[in-house]
């Protein structure tokens, strides 16, 4: 009898995750806003804008500002999509390069 319960659980449902479960788990990653660097702006005036959007001190917004000078670009935020896009817009308005993207 023990044999043909031990066969009855086989017919349990899986214990696999369905694929649309995974992909809701994907999509929760945080999403990175990310500013570029441009020839243009001046870093005194980036670091301003950090401080104005996302609050920072002037240490942080500091140490992003050379991050994207000397590495091309930076990751400034990261966190839900919609206030991703949202910070990405309020930086073009200043006149920043910023994109998002989801976090590998």
């Amino acid at each position: 009898m023990s044999t043909l319960r031990s066969q009855s659980t086989s017919d349990a449902p899986s214990t696999e995750t369905p694929t649309s479960t995974r992909e809701s788990v994907a999509t929760k990653r945080p999403w990175n806003v990310v500013v570029w660097d441009d020839p243009v702006t001046p870093m005194s005036v980036v670091v301003v804008i950090f401080r104005k959007i996302f609050g920072y001190p002037t240490e942080k917004a500091t140490h992003l500002m050379l991050t994207v000078h000397h590495e091309g670009r930076a990751i400034v935020w990261s966190g839900a999509r919609e206030r991703a896009e949202g910070y990405c817009v309020q930086l073009h308005v200043y006149g920043l390069q910023a994109t998002i993207e989801q976090d590998a």
